[in-house]
């Protein structure tokens, strides 16, 4: 959980402690009227459970206050645009993210991304996109509408040649060792990651091994344009439109940078992982 989602679940808890205490009502009155247990009244009260938009309004008209229902609700909505669940956005399947990521790339120019475990999604094959997004399916035991998924992603990335985009990938070498499909589907992979550099549209930097780091190696994100991050996690993706964060994870970016190796180096790290694969 983060501490800025924390906060603020913290802050819309208190302010549903103000209404209940207006309205004259204690805890056990006030969850006796929602046919509640008390225990959800006082979750929601002292931020240890997040509302839904339908407890807001009950909330709201219980305490006999229903003209506070939007101004809850906005608040709900604050925090829920910054803070993405999984168990939420793939309520529906990997396709809806996909589009909804898909409307974000339209939006920008320049797209910049950081990868330390895997290929990043744009430059990978559909072979390799499907064994990822049937891990996750896995994971998070979501509808499994890989294919959708494997074919929104793939058509996503014709817009690497289109004439005004800029891409910029810098990977860890990590992510060309990370065995998550056969070394068949690997190696294709790494053919691919070979054949793009050049690509006028793309820069793609491999931080090897050995590179002298000064930031830890950690999540994988994506800055569009300077308008927005969004950062990956295991439980939830973080979107980030604050100037403050999007700055910060800019100077991430390019410290990462820093260490990355471009062109006739980054085939040769390519070329190393290839090879260890064994395969023809």
């Amino acid at each position: 959980m983060s501490t800025d989602f924390q906060h603020a679940r913290l802050a819309l808890g208190q302010r549903l402690r103000e209404l209940r205490a207006e309205g004259g009502l204690t805890g056990r009155q006030l969850a006796d009227r929602l046919c509640w247990t008390q225990s959800k009244v006082s979750k929601l009260e002292t931020g240890r459970q997040t509302a839904t938009h339908g407890d807001l309004k009950a909330w709201a008209e219980a305490v006999g206050q229903p003209h506070t229902a939007p101004e809850l609700s906005a608040r709900l909505r604050s925090f829920e645009s910054g803070t993405r669940s999984w168990r939420r956005q793939l309520a529906a399947g990997h396709k809806p993210v996909q589009d909804t990521l898909t409307a974000e790339y339209e939006r920008s120019t320049v797209m910049r991304a950081w990868e330390n475990s895997l290929v990043v999604g744009m430059l990978q094959t559909a072979d390799y996109a499907r064994h990822v997004f049937s891990a996750y399916v896995d994971l998070h035991q979501s509808p499994r509408d890989i294919d959708e998924a494997v074919r929104a992603r793939i058509q996503r990335q014709e817009s690497l040649y289109r004439p005004g985009k800029q891409y910029h990938f810098i990977m860890w070498e990590s992510a060309l060792f990370a065995r998550i499909c056969p070394p068949t589907v690997m190696a294709a992979q790494l053919d691919r990651l070979s054949g793009v550099i050049g690509l006028d549209t793309v820069s793609l930097g491999i931080v090897p091994f050995g590179a002298s780091l000064k930031l830890p190696p950690s999540n994988g994100f994506w800055i569009y344009d300077e308008r927005l991050v969004i950062v990956e996690d295991w439980h939830a993706e973080l979107w980030l439109d604050q100037p403050e964060n999007v700055a910060l994870y800019r100077r991430v970016w390019e410290t990462l940078n820093a260490s990355a190796a471009y062109g006739a180096d980054a085939h040769r790290i390519i070329t190393r992982a290839r090879r260890a694969l064994g395969t023809p």
